[in-house]
């Protein structure tokens, strides 16, 4: 979910939630002391578990899902705390953070998303009950697991050309054949199960498909059954081609008519239940935006420090700002191959860098230059130099490959990195009941 769009699915649930919620008393006091869950060495409290389960209850009650039984609604989001727990402790424990001016540019901008100024928006948060420093903190957390998927799974994500040739040879036609409505059921498998763990998580996955096939709203059974990260969205999966969605899945959904629910699928991440909600065909041509972009990067290494790269960067800018020739700096001080074209990455379409990149390469206007901006790669300035748009035939064929094969693999290794994260880690569950 991208930063503006988390305005009403953050901002509207604390203000629900602060609503609510009673005075700290010495009931509420001692319950802070209740541990219900151990991750690796952090604890996770009765008190965190009661505010997120309320704050999902309102959420479910806002997109009209009825309430599954509260006990298997709590253990799954416990589940989901402890998840986001591991993958926050992951980030803090490899450097990745989010400094209080990222923070600051990405709460302007959801500010500016809704025609607001600061101000204005501050004051709206306060009229609606949201703590200004506890909505910063969840934009900062949002931002942190979005960055990290980024960099653990996206931007190690390669797709060849020979990739992209048999995927026009063979699958062309998913491109512009249509798209399906889908949403998902996944029950995990850990890595290393015994046989009786797989039988009893099959077992699982045959309880849910069981309420499926009974009538029960599939928000409301994936809220309770699912382990998949938009379990409590009701696992819906959006509108995707066929090439968005992994192999099992496109040849299970084809055979669906709309409304109809999968049996059981296996893959090594577990067991899948798909429902395909409707299907469409064919829209209207896609636009395909390019940019003529060029970047100047510095990577920080043993004799140089991650600061020491982004001030050698601020000063190259300040320097083209003040007229210096920005392809003759590239020249002297990139680090990257297209230092000798003067930094020229020539025309880059969606999906050809790495995410941190393109984000910030799609908010500047032709001739600005960014601050410096961080990559898996180091520390760039980027200069848009101009833009197009239209229907490129064969070339924009070649990027929707190239997008509907990253996405996919990316997708489906975001599930194994999480599955693998879970495993690996000690987690003690001690909720009653």
């Amino acid at each position: 979910m991208g930063i503006p769009s988390l305005l009403l699915a953050i901002a509207v649930s604390m203000a629900a939630f602060a609503a609510s919620t009673p005075a700290w008393g010495a009931e509420r006091i001692q319950l802070l002391d209740r541990i219900v869950a151990v991750v690796n060495e952090e604890v996770i409290t009765q008190d965190e578990l009661d505010r997120r389960l309320e704050l999902v209850k309102k959420q479910l009650a806002r997109q009209g899902t009825t309430l599954p039984e509260s006990e298997a609604l709590r253990r799954q989001i416990l589940e989901r705390l402890i998840m986001d727990r591991l993958q926050l402790q992951y980030a803090r424990q490899t450097g990745l953070r989010i400094d209080d001016f990222q923070l600051d540019r990405a709460i302007a901008a959801i500010a500016e998303q809704n025609r607001m100024s600061l101000t204005q928006f501050r004051e709206v948060l306060a009229r609606d009950g949201v703590d200004y420093a506890d909505f910063r903190e969840e934009i900062r957390k949002e931002m942190i697991l979005t960055r990290l998927r980024e960099r653990e799974i996206d931007s190690r994500i390669t797709v060849s050309e020979g990739e992209v040739d048999n995927f026009l040879a063979t699958q062309a036609t998913q491109i512009t054949g249509g798209e399906y409505a889908v949403s998902h059921i996944l029950v995990r498998v850990p890595e290393q199960a015994t046989s009786s763990e797989i039988q009893a998580r099959r077992a699982r996955a045959q309880e849910a498909l069981a309420e499926l096939k009974a009538g029960k709203p599939f928000p409301q059974v994936a809220a309770v059954y699912s382990d998949a990260p938009d379990a409590l969205q009701g696992g819906f999966l959006g509108w995707r081609p066929l090439s968005r969605l992994p192999e099992l899945f496109a040849e299970a959904v084809v055979k669906l008519k709309p409304g109809e629910v999968s049996e059981l699928l296996r893959s090594p991440n577990g067991f899948h239940i798909l429902r395909l909600e409707d299907r469409r065909g064919p829209g209207t041509p896609v636009q395909v935006t390019q940019t003529h972009v060029r970047h100047i990067l510095v990577r920080p290494g043993e004799t140089l420090s991650e600061d020491e790269a982004r001030n050698r960067l601020l000063q190259l800018r300040e320097r083209i700002v003040n007229g210096a020739d920005f392809a003759e700096l590239a020249r002297l001080h990139s680090e990257d191959p297209s230092a000798p074209q003067g930094g020229d990455l020539g025309w880059v379409s969606p999906g050809d860098t790495v995410p941190a990149f393109e984000r910030v390469m799609d908010s500047l206007a032709p001739g600005e230059v960014s601050e410096p901006v961080k990559t898996p790669l180091g520390w760039h300035l980027i200069q848009v130099l101009e833009r197009r748009t239209g229907e490129m035939t064969q070339e924009r064929e070649r990027v929707l490959a190239r997008q509907s094969i990253k996405a996919r693999k990316a997708d489906e290794a975001y599930e194994e990195w999480l599955r693998q994260l879970r495993d690996q880690a000690y987690v003690e569950v001690r909720l009653e009941g």
